[in-house]
């Protein structure tokens, strides 16, 4: 049962245009919190957020999961200080868990191949051609309508993505037929783009479990380890192999931040080896002609000295 600072916190998130998902996760975390607890909020330490921290560890929670709780807390916390006028000092100023950072795992083209292989079912093939070619969320997937598509342009227009924020992404022609397919079978009339095929949600949207589900069942199915968001990190590889613009990725995957696109530079891939091979043959044809101009100089040098030497002796 949510108290009722919850209730009204959970309200202020509505107002400031949050997911429901996203709002759901808070007020989870939260009442996690919430129910550990047992003293006041306005009496919680930094003492009492490292014992929390503590009792996370031992229920063998992942860095990066106790990392989402802090910084969920924090900004409770903040509510309550700013927005509920509670006279306290917020105990999770700083969080200085450190996380690691490991690369963004992505399909090989042998691999995409494989798992495509595998899905015959007009929605689900539409449904993660979409996902590879745009680079959408899972979110984004599952929120799409009809009329979200321009299928002449080739383009999606993705409503209220992460963060609240609109874009455009395009789409590749096997995306688009794979659309089309799809569309050209589905008998429902209803605005969701993908929609639940079976049993009693039939007609609704597919949920985002509904969709990690499916991509779930063809991980088994293909013997590869995939999930949906490899999909997404698969296109952004993609592109920058093919010598995409950083800037460019960054706009299509609708991050907020150069950094986070810049995470894709950093796994091995073939604009790396190029560019690896590109810039080694100038440093070494550099190499290379210095030392033949040192060479030549060596040369000069001793020719220099021998006709030096046949003066002297003719002098003597």
């Amino acid at each position: 049962m949510e108290t009722t600072e919850l209730v009204r916190y959970r309200r202020s998130l509505k107002r400031k245009n949050y997911s429901v998902d996203t709002v759901n996760n808070y007020v989870n975390i939260l009442n996690h919190f919430m129910n550990w607890l047992r003293i006041p909020l306005s009496e919680v330490t930094r003492e009492d957020i490292g014992v929390y921290v503590d009792h996370l560890l031992w229920k063998r929670r992942r860095p990066k999961t106790i990392r989402c709780h802090l910084q969920t807390i924090r900004l409770f916390f903040d509510y309550l200080v700013n927005e509920e006028k509670i006279e306290m000092v917020n105990p999770v100023t700083r969080i200085s868990l450190r996380l690691p950072k490991p690369l963004p795992r992505h399909l090989k083209d042998d691999q995409v191949t494989k798992l495509f292989a595998v899905i015959t079912d007009l929605r689900d093939r539409a449904m993660f051609m979409v996902m590879l070619r745009c680079g959408l969320r899972v979110e984004e997937v599952a929120h799409l309508t009809v009329d979200a598509v321009e299928y002449g342009r080739r383009r999606v227009f993705v409503s209220n993505g992460k963060g609240g924020k609109d874009r455009v992404v395009y789409m590749s022609e096997d995306a688009r037929s794979a659309l089309l397919a799809y569309l050209g079978k589905r008998s429902s009339k209803g605005k969701g783009l993908f929609l639940v095929q079976k049993g009693p949600m039939k007609g609704r949207p597919i949920s985002v479990r509904g969709i990690q589900k499916r991509i779930e069942y063809y991980a088994r199915k293909s013997g590869l380890n995939v999930s949906c968001h490899q999909l997404r990190h698969t296109m952004a590889t993609q592109l920058l192999n093919a010598d995409a613009d950083l800037a460019t990725i960054q706009d299509l995957l609708g991050h907020g931040r150069i950094t986070t696109t810049q995470r894709y530079c950093r796994v091995a891939n073939l604009k790396v080896q190029r560019d690896y091979y590109k810039a080694m043959e100038v440093v070494l044809q550099r190499t290379q002609a210095r030392q033949e101009e040192e060479d030549e100089g060596e040369t000069i040098d001793s020719r220099g000295g021998a006709a030096y030497s046949q003066i002297e002796h003719r002098r003597v």
